[in-house]
């Protein structure tokens, strides 16, 4: 599309926004619906053809994806007796999935090269989100399963697209990658306890029903990306792989007893369950990348771009039902949930970023600190809230808190990146002190 176009695109956005402000204003909210919803099709299509703009595109299509579940919810609850809310935790598992097949076990050798750094990011997220959490919680009047959704978004683990800012804004990508690791693989001990002892007053909070919630929507689905790894692109010995897929089947049979342990269930309903688990995410994966490996006409880059756009297609449509499902709760509540996740958000940003400062980290480890501690997974906030049964309550901040972070991580990083980062003073072969930036 050519730059002339994009430019049409994007005046005609703000003609039509300006229109429906105008109707806004004439009391006819219903009418400007359609209009608005293209307002902003439009200006996310010209946001392509604008590189300062382009970043912004995603989210954008996030905010005409809600603005339609606002305007038409009744079309995002039920489609021919099926309930659109059971697509959640499938498509939270499918972007684990995507994760874990792009991480291995060199991912964590962070932990030993980077102690210092690994070890306040990791203290920072589950200290400062979970606190400020709680602190907004109970400076606003919110209604208890609301305010323990703020709670829990800053209970779970970091966000993925932390990493994708770490990057943006020349930051200490593995650091990044080794932080966001490591909260993941920590969330199912870590977030139960903080939500019972945070949030219990807002919500019934069952600690071990939740952590095995947190294990199946990110555990298991992650040693499924580790095992496509581990046949699409490994190179270890047979023995190796060996001790690996006897470690990963341990996992998944020792996730199910400890579910039947809890839930209580019937002999043929566990055993059932202990298969269809090893069917989506021991043996699929394996297969899967058998028969991809011997393609040589899919190309990594296309399976990795595939599994970005079944990420990204899942958290838009996950958002569409969440806000469908609490549309009058965020009627009430969302001018100031919208300023409360804002809050929670750029707090984040800014006392990670100050704390690494503070404990003497370089600049480029205070930029990751930040994006870590301050970007959420909005994802698994969104599934426990449906585990528990309170998509439409305590999913709704989740859903504000994605697009949001989306919008003040991506500004921060273009922020950074016009700002590169010095390396201390060195001697030259001729004894004169330089500095080099890094762009």
């Amino acid at each position: 599309m050519r730059p002339r176009v994009h430019s049409i695109l994007l005046a005609l956005a703000i003609l039509l926004l300006l229109g429906t402000g105008v109707l806004y204003t004439l009391n006819a909210l219903t009418d400007a619906g359609p209009w608005l919803v293209l307002a902003l099709v439009l200006l996310a299509i010209s946001f392509r053809g604008f590189a300062a703009l382009k970043g912004f595109s995603y989210t954008i299509w996030i905010l005409a994806a809600v603005t339609v579940a606002m305007f038409y919810p009744g079309y995002f609850g039920t489609v021919g007796g099926f309930q659109l809310k059971r697509l959640i935790v499938p498509f939270v598992q499918l972007t684990m999935f995507g994760m874990g097949a792009h991480m291995s076990f060199d991912d964590f050798k962070g932990v030993i090269k980077m102690p210092k750094g690994v070890l306040i990011g990791i203290g920072c997220h589950f200290i400062i989100m979970p606190l400020v959490g709680f602190s907004l919680s109970h400076l606003f009047d919110f209604p208890p399963e609301i305010a323990g959704g703020v709670i829990l978004i800053g209970c779970v683990s970091s966000a993925m697209a932390s990493n994708v800012m770490s990057y943006l804004s020349g930051a200490n990508l593995a650091l990044a990658v080794t932080i966001g690791a490591c909260s993941t693989i920590l969330s199912p001990f870590v977030t139960p306890f903080l939500m019972k002892w945070l949030g219990g007053q807002y919500v019934e909070i069952d600690i071990a029903h939740m952590m095995i919630d947190i294990t199946n929507m990110i555990i298991i689905p992650i040693v499924a990306g580790f095992i496509f790894n581990l046949f699409y692109y490994g190179q270890e010995t047979r023995q190796a792989k060996t001790v690996q897929l006897l470690a990963f089947a341990g996992i998944i049979a020792l996730t199910n007893v400890l579910l039947q342990l809890i839930v209580k269930q019937l002999v043929t309903q566990f055993f059932t369950a202990l298969l269809t688990s090893f069917f989506w995410f021991y043996g699929l994966p394996m297969a899967l990348a058998i028969l991809l490996k011997n393609r040589p006409q899919i190309s990594r880059s296309m399976i990795e771009n595939c599994l970005s756009f079944a990420a990204m297609l899942g958290i838009v449509i996950n958002t569409v039902i969440i806000t469908a499902s609490g549309r009058d709760n965020l009627l009430q509540v969302g001018g100031l949930l919208i300023v409360t996740c804002l809050l929670h958000n750029l707090i984040g940003l800014s006392v990670g970023y100050c704390t690494a400062l503070l404990l003497g980290l370089p600049e480029k480890d205070r930029r990751t600190i930040a994006f870590e501690v301050g970007m959420q997974n909005g994802g698994i906030a969104t599934g426990l809230a449906l585990q528990m049964g309170k998509v439409a309550t305590v999913g709704l901040a989740s859903a504000i808190f994605g697009p949001l972070q989306n919008v003040t991580g991506s500004a921060l990083a273009n922020w950074f990146r016009k700002r590169p980062v010095r390396q201390p003073e060195v001697i030259n072969d001729l004894g004169l002190e330089s500095n080099v930036e890094l762009h």
